[in-house]
């Protein structure tokens, strides 16, 4: 009866805690090492590209989050703070806890397969050797899920791949990197506004590539 009444007599301006769609609700996950020791690494630049999104940051379980709205939908940024080979372990708990089903999940990490700042969105794949990645699929039933890939390069010698990916950007990376994290913010907001694919179309360079070879052949035809 007490909720009855609260519910009648509540100013229509309030929100009562009602329930959001799990469709509704999106959890983008910056993969990278806690401390101030890390923080300007390659390494880290997932934790980069969602700082960029929202200054707002609180400390929560298993890490740091800020929550924002993008098109109707509840954004929930996600910083962990268990260290890379760990990941897994907060994103299985912000999974279960909000009721965010897989492919609603997009995990932001860095790439050294890829040139620096180079962009790829795929659906799935496997972790390549990233401890983060690995974390994330034992700990959450496997690889089917979305994940943005940001080029670090690879200017290392054999055997010197941890000591790269943990050290810091060199000045002339330095300098383009603040458009780089931009674009790839505006892909995880395409990501939960227009879906995976419409992002994947739009901003993978090679899907554009080949998209328009593909008219040209047609063109070409007379189709």
């Amino acid at each position: 009866m007490l909720n009855l009444l609260r519910r009648f007599f509540a100013p229509k301006s309030v929100t009562l805690d009602e329930p959001i769609d799990p469709a509704m609700k999106f959890l983008i996950v910056g993969l990278g090492n806690p401390g101030p020791k890390y923080e300007n690494t390659r390494h880290n630049i997932g934790f980069r590209v969602l700082e960029d999104l929202s200054e707002d940051w609180s400390s929560c379980s298993h890490g740091h989050m800020a929550k924002i709205k993008h098109r109707g939908k509840q954004v929930l940024l996600l910083k962990p703070d268990t260290f890379m080979n760990l990941s897994g372990k907060a994103v299985r708990y912000w999974m279960q806890k909000e009721n965010i089903a897989k492919e609603n999940l997009l995990v932001v990490v860095d790439d050294l397969h890829l040139e620096f700042a180079a962009l790829r969105l795929r659906g799935k794949g496997s972790d390549a050797g990233h401890n983060g990645l690995k974390s994330i699929d034992q700990l959450t039933g496997g690889n089917n899920y979305a994940r943005l890939r940001f080029g670090i390069g690879r200017d290392f010698h054999p055997g010197q791949q941890a000591d790269y990916v943990l050290s810091e950007w060199k000045s002339e990376e330095a300098e383009k990197l603040p458009a780089a994290i931009k674009a790839a913010g505006e892909m995880v907001l395409s990501f939960c506004g227009h879906g995976l694919q419409n992002t994947m179309n739009k901003f993978n360079e090679g899907k554009k590539k080949k998209g328009k070879k593909e008219v040209k052949k047609k063109d070409e035809k007379g189709d």
